[in-house]
């Protein structure tokens, strides 16, 4: 009975109402709109100048790079025009040596050189038709960089490194832009390859799901629920208040914003804060930020119950996995509780007790023991959920598409083991929304979490794409501001009476439309 009672006194610590949840989307609200108007804040809200989104109507070959850490992987992504599309890469080691390169050139230059062996690899007849045809724009292969250190991004093909993380320690490159850093070694090899595009694994989760959802989708929200958490979003222009640095396109009027919001709450205004996440957050490399991530990702979830559950062994008036002498059970053995694995409180009893066995090394633990580590288990990953559910409801609320009649569904693309491994994870999100003022149970049924995979691959390689409609846009539009300009200043003045006035200034409007009509079907909007 003592067992049981710590239990559930444990599991209501991890427990969060339905009214707690409505606080924590009111608190989202004010700090995502805090961030939308200064820097420094919680919530970054960073502009990420990717202003479109795709249809799942586009075709053609475009590449990415995924520079995330001690691996550099090459893709490319062949899109067929029905929503689905055709993934190739390949995945080389970065030498150790280069990690910590004198000169930036040298790794750039080893990366530019993988880039070239997969075209050959993969791409070779299309790769040399175009490599002999590199001064027609429209041949060249478009590439997307998903580059995950720290940049202060200028535009969507341009951002500076502010420094180096996981391993990695070249000074040379620090203020740099890192998209100028490797297509100065394509270029060096003549490859046919524009870097349009600097990445946001987030931002490719969104644009992923977009391009798989199909015209009708009209994707809202791309967010990973794995290793960590985040998630980016479309935004209006207008509602951005703090300037916006750079080049971008402001003609669709919106604007995909990368949240940040692993640091949500990073104050904990709102955020539950038991003594496990206390004492978890003290021994990370980054204590009192990123909060919200450490009650949410995969990475620390098994944490958490693993100190939860060992402080329970040593409360000597509990049985909880009690085997203090090895003279006293079957084994000949003691307890020890190393890493949890806490996926155990998802199957049956027998089995749970079998995963107790295989992972923590706890072997003949009797059913109550297996219960109350199911139910410490469920509890962390339940209360994972519902926080999970803060942020996506706080979006789909400010998007105003609930109250959209041509806005039926709303479609969320997720990523990431939680969100696709994790039983009932989506189901526990689905009720947390369910309960939040504003979306109730039918708002909640127009809400559709989709996986939407390999955002850094597909994801990046759809960026390239927009972007290079971006920059054909430009193209187009300066144009024909080109052929305007080259009207003579008194054009009109040449016109000696109204009649012939007025047959030039619909001569003038005519140009100007035909001029509009043929961008906006170059665009591809």
């Amino acid at each position: 009975m003592a067992l049981e009672a710590e239990t559930k006194r444990i599991v209501s610590l991890f427990e969060l109402s339905d009214d707690w949840l409505n606080k924590a989307v009111r608190e989202y609200h004010s700090q995502a709109d805090e961030g939308l108007r200064s820097e420094g804040t919680s919530l970054s809200q960073i502009p990420t100048y990717v202003t479109a989104l795709p249809n799942g109507k586009e075709k053609g070959v475009y590449l990415a790079v995924d520079l995330g850490g001690t691996n550099f992987r090459v893709c490319s992504v062949r899109l067929n025009g029905d929503s689905t599309f055709k993934l190739t890469y390949n995945k080389v080691a970065v030498p150790k040596e280069l990690m910590t390169a004198e000169k930036a050139e040298h790794l750039f230059g080893f990366l530019a050189k993988q880039i070239e062996i997969f075209m050959h690899e993969h791409h070779k007849d299309e790769f040399e038709s175009i490599r002999s045809q590199t001064n027609k724009d429209e041949e060249i292969f478009h590439l997307g960089f998903t580059f995950s250190y720290p940049v202060k991004q200028l535009a969507i093909n341009k951002g500076t490194l502010i420094r180096w993380t996981k391993g990695f320690d070249i000074p040379d490159a620090i203020g740099k832009d890192v998209c100028v850093l490797l297509q100065t070694e394509l270029d060096k090899l003549h490859l046919p390859v524009r870097v349009a595009a600097l990445v946001n694994d987030t931002v490719g989760t969104l644009l992923a799901r977009s391009y798989t959802a199909g015209e009708g989708g009209h994707t809202l929200l791309g967010a990973i629920f794995g290793t960590g958490t985040n998630g980016a979003y479309i935004e209006k222009l207008s509602n951005i208040k703090k300037p916006i640095e750079g080049e971008y396109d402001d003609s669709t009027g919106e604007m995909i914003i990368n949240t940040e919001w692993g640091s949500f709450d990073n104050q904990l205004n709102i955020l539950p804060s038991t003594t496990w996440d206390s004492e978890i957050d003290k021994e990370t490399v980054n204590p009192g930020y990123h909060v919200f991530e450490k009650r949410v990702s995969g990475m620390f979830l098994g944490e958490i119950v693993r100190r939860a559950v060992l402080d329970m062994t040593k409360n000597d008036q509990l049985s909880l996995f009690k085997d203090a002498n090895s003279s006293s059970n079957d084994w000949h053995s003691t307890t020890d509780i190393g890493p949890a694995v806490w996926s155990a409180e998802a199957v049956g009893p027998g089995q749970r007790r079998h995963e107790l066995e295989g992972t923590l090394d706890i072997y003949s633990s009797s059913l109550e023991d297996a219960q109350a580590f199911k139910a410490i288990a469920g509890a962390v990953g339940r209360r994972a959920a519902r926080l999970a559910a803060v942020p996506i409801a706080a979006i789909v609320l400010q998007s105003g598409r609930l109250s959209d009649a041509n806005s039926s569904i709303i479609d969320i693309g997720v990523d990431g083991s939680l969100a696709e491994y994790y039983p009932s994870f989506r189901e526990m999100i689905y009720e947390a929304l369910a309960a939040v003022d504003g979306i109730g149970p039918e708002g909640a049924k127009r809400i559709r979490l989709g996986i939407a995979k390999d955002g850094s691959g597909v994801g990046a390689a759809l960026i390239a794409l927009v972007a290079a409609r971006m920059e054909k846009n430009r193209s187009v539009a300066n144009a024909a501001k080109r052929k305007l300009d080259q009207v003579p200043g008194g054009f009109l003045d040449s016109f000696t009476n109204p009649q012939q006035l007025a047959l030039g200034v619909t001569v003038l409007g005519a140009l100007t439309a035909v001029g509009l009509w043929w961008a906006r079907r170059r665009n591809f909007v």
